[in-house]
């Protein structure tokens, strides 16, 4: 599998990065992970407009899905070629009423479905193309999954926004990378089932056994080097910080 980090700033883009975003591949197929505030325009860098096979949707804060708004205008009124075929989306209880909604102006309330092909994701197994995905809630003040990608017997894990968990350790458990959510600072916020800090995010990923963690979804107001110090300090294996246009081969 190859991951390309898209945009990785937490909240809100930053001066140097879009909101969540990260594409993940393997033998030809393109799956989205989320598609935060500015996505859309950074993820032409990596990938062609309508050359995405499926996207999976974390949860419905707009810093995870807020650019599918735009995202169906480019799949709607596509000139060349007509109207786009229907892309598998798979998201959370009400994902198609969600972006309908801050669409806010849709030429019908099916117009969504006409460009996407929304699934409910619950806890659970299934296939995404050829990926083997394992999907569990996590703790986050709205409805959010983690999701544990597995191909060629490689894995990786993608924490999605959330507060300490048993079932992220579970996704993550041996993992090849662990993508995992590193918002707070350690001894600066302390607030239950919404983020991690750095020193969490390590801890994690110890308990898991994971073979490497990258730290993603750090706010513009957060110093990304306290968070990697805290979680170097918990975790004894390679630790490095999400940027824009990183690669990994896994």
């Amino acid at each position: 599998m190859k991951l390309t980090v898209v945009g990785c700033s937490g909240s809100f883009p930053s001066a140097e990065s879009a909101c969540s975003s990260y594409l993940v591949e393997a033998d030809g197929f393109r799956l989205l992970l989320d598609m935060g505030n500015g996505a859309l325009g950074e993820l032409q860098r990596h990938c062609g407009l309508y050359d995405l096979d499926a996207v999976f949707l974390s949860h419905l804060h707009a810093d995870h899905c807020i650019d599918m708004c735009v995202y169906f205008v480019a799949r709607y009124y596509r000139h060349e070629g007509g109207r786009c075929d229907p892309l598998p989306v798979y998201g959370p209880e009400g994902t198609e009423h969600r972006l309908t909604t801050a669409y806010a102006d849709t030429p019908s309330a099916s117009s969504m479905s006409e460009v996407f092909d929304f699934h409910t994701v619950k806890p659970g197994t299934f296939e995404i193309g050829p990926f083997t995905v394992h999907t569990e809630r996590v703790a986050h003040p709205v409805e959010a999954y983690a999701i544990r990608i597995e191909h060629g017997g490689r894995t990786l894990t993608y924490s999605g926004d959330t507060g300490v968990s048993e079932a992220l350790d579970e996704l993550a458990r041996d993992a090849d990378l662990f993508l995992c959510e590193a918002a707070f600072t350690d001894g600066k916020e302390d607030i239950p089932d919404l983020h991690l800090n750095g020193r969490e995010a390590g801890e994690a990923a110890a308990r898991a056994g994971v073979r490497s963690l990258v730290l993603t979804h750090i706010p513009p107001w957060t110093d990304p080097q306290i968070n990697l110090d805290h979680a170097r300090a918990a975790y004894p294996g390679p630790v490095a910080l999400a940027a824009p246009g990183a690669t990994y081969e896994i």
